[in-house]
């Protein structure tokens, strides 16, 4: 594997949604939503991420993003970007424009819908990483792929893959993580992909947070992460039971939809818009999760939409 900076991929980097007007990428929000990340702390930003649709997203869109999101970092923090597809000649094009636009590192979901064999998924990243100089971490989320990478595997394409330097492991099995850490070792940079076992990944010795939430509440997020570096579980676990409820709200239904929903109502959105096949919220939801933001604090009523307004907006998007 090759030596990173002992404080490169570590920490809390926040997968950041895409914002849409009349169906169109906001780009200026965007820049808007990553700048908001750098000033609240977090330690660096995932670009075409899940939370971000990206499977909604033209090649061209995903490219874009990448772009807006290094111009305004400006090199004040990394910028991953997530460049998988189902496609081999998809993943490589968005791949080498990603470097070309200047991101410091990538996110590769495996391949989803094909359901590859592991001696499959061994080849398809080993090409894939050879089309690049970036170091690039594995996008593990077989709830989403339906498809699962083992730690045997992990280990034989970084064998064969120098570049090969982390995963995010977005799934309920510790012991692929414990696993993994094994046989890969401590430097081998591990993201937590599941919100609720922030802490207990982080405490295994997960490198950091790849956490929706960090849209939401990015400084309470990178707050966890810094006191587990520092060896304060006690503020980290009183951090880990204040984001519990919102780190379940995400999944109240699809993500991002109530994520997109509670950042609207926080007006850190314009609207709550996503893409098709994705679908705005149902009634119901938005008066649970009003609830849930007003105790986390993060719902100042003199200041959000009204719930009628967002409601009447919300039935004629």
């Amino acid at each position: 594997m090759i030596e990173l900076e002992s404080n490169f991929l570590r920490g809390s980097y926040t997968p950041v949604v895409t914002p849409f007007r009349d169906a169109k990428i906001d780009l200026d929000k965007f820049a808007e939503l990553i700048e908001r990340q750098v000033r609240e702390g977090s330690h660096g930003v995932v670009v075409n991420g899940t939370t971000a649709e990206p499977s909604s997203l033209t090649i061209e869109e995903r490219c874009e993003l990448v772009k807006v999101a290094v111009e305004t970092v400006a090199q004040r923090i990394p910028v991953v970007a997530a460049t998988g597809s189902q496609s081999l000649a998809e993943t490589t094009e968005l791949t080498v424009r990603a470097e070309q636009a200047g991101a410091d590192a990538l996110l590769i979901v495996t391949p989803y819908y094909i359901k590859p064999p592991q001696r499959g998924l061994i080849e398809y990243f080993v090409k894939i990483g050879k089309s690049t100089r970036l170091p690039l971490m594995i996008y593990h989320i077989p709830g989403r792929a339906a498809v699962s990478v083992s730690p045997a595997t992990i280990a034989q394409i970084a064998d064969r893959l120098p570049n090969l330097v982390g995963l995010k492991h977005a799934a309920n099995d510790l012991e692929c993580l414990t696993e993994t850490l094994a046989l890969m070792g401590s430097e081998f940079r591990i993201f937590c992909g599941l919100e609720a076992l922030s802490l207990p990944m982080l405490v295994i010795g997960a490198a950091g947070l790849m956490n929706a939430v960090g849209n939401l509440a990015p400084a309470r997020v990178a707050a966890m992460c810094n006191a587990v570096d520092s060896k304060d579980l006690e503020k980290a676990r009183d951090l880990h039971f204040e984001l519990f409820e919102l780190n379940q709200a995400i999944f109240l239904d699809t993500n991002p939809i109530p994520l997109k929903y509670m950042m609207w109502r926080r007006g850190l959105l314009e609207s709550p818009e996503l893409r098709l096949p994705l679908a705005p919220l149902a009634d119901d939801n938005c008066k649970k999760l009003d609830e849930v933001l007003r105790r986390a604090a993060l719902l100042d009523l003199t200041q959000a939409v009204s719930l009628s307004t967002q409601t009447n907006s919300l039935r004629h998007m």
